[in-house]
């Protein structure tokens, strides 16, 4: 059955001689893994057929689709847009490295998730034209969280606290995961705004690490079997 659909790239791994094993969240059924033939070859066919295959690559397929098959086949590619700097820029590179292995290690359920699929492919196409993109990875695992069912809950009045096990803000400290201090400031900074909005939160190296640190234990938190991204050292190393 020849199925039409958009489709992002999360990874690809290197599957025999030639051919690629790639992971995509498809706007049709979530989380699919795809057999590309020939995908390493040295013609010029394959080489250009490679370009396609780059995190958060976003295509319009139409897909052989066969139930119960774990591995489906493209059947036709086409970029559906085209980047014009989340590539070629070596801070914007880094970002979606890390949340492009985020991703890959998060979304693993076969099934239609359209609102998650549109955050992600406006969210990238924002990247894309923004150049006020430091703390972009940030606000996207913020708002990624909503889409994973664990957004930070600020129905709280007072909240001097951040619960990170519990996720929610509180009046008082209730242990080892409670967050205070810049974090917490920062939190509420970006709890409720727009990527547009970026440039109004202000954080130096050491604070933007610190704060992602903290998110990364938030998804460890409620995640099971979630893992830090082995990107996230080169991340650290471009935006020290």
């Amino acid at each position: 059955m020849i199925i039409k659909s958009h489709i992002i790239i999360l990874s690809k791994i290197k599957y025999k001689d030639y051919d690629l094993i790639v992971r995509a969240y498809t706007k049709h059924r979530g989380a699919v893994s795809y057999l590309v033939k020939g995908g390493l070859k040295s013609t010029k066919a394959s080489r250009s057929k490679s370009v396609y295959f780059q995190p958060l690559m976003q295509l319009s397929v139409e897909e052989n689709y066969k139930p119960n098959q774990s591995l489906q086949y493209l059947k036709d590619i086409k970029l559906s847009y085209i980047y014009k700097t989340l590539h070629t820029n070596v801070y914007k590179s880094a970002i979606v490295l890390f949340l492009s292995e985020l991703l890959s290690n998060i979304l693993k359920e076969e099934e239609q998730n359209e609102d998650l699929f549109h955050f992600i492919e406006i969210a990238f196409q924002y990247l894309d034209n923004d150049e006020h993109y430091a703390n972009f990875h940030i606000l996207f695992l913020l708002k990624l969280s909503r889409y994973l069912g664990f957004q930070p809950d600020d129905s709280q009045g007072q909240s001097n606290f951040f619960n990170l096990q519990s996720g929610s803000f509180e009046a008082f400290s209730t242990g080892s995961y409670s967050v205070s201090g810049k974090n917490l400031t920062l939190l509420k900074q970006m709890q409720g705004i727009n990527f547009d909005a970026l440039s109004s939160v202000m954080m130096n190296a050491k604070e933007r690490q610190d704060f992602l640190s903290m998110l990364l234990l938030y998804f460890e938190l409620h995640l099971e079997g979630f893992k830090r991204p082995k990107s996230l050292t080169v991340l650290s190393e471009v935006f020290r």
